[in-house]
């Protein structure tokens, strides 16, 4: 299971948490994926926060 937890985040990246997660409460996605899956959303996020800290 995936669970991501998001503060002050860019729309661009809630839209696609959106579109891979189910967003639970504002700003909380969830959901379950394979590790291969996990990973890319995971590295998606993470890169998209760091383009948006700049």
């Amino acid at each position: 299971m995936l669970v991501i937890v998001l503060e002050n985040a860019p729309p661009r990246l809630r839209g696609r948490l959106a579109i891979w997660l189910l967003e639970i409460r504002a700003g909380v996605y969830a959901g379950n994926y394979s590790a291969k899956v996990r990973d890319h959303i995971w590295s998606h996020a993470n890169r998209e926060s760091k383009t948006a800290m700049r």
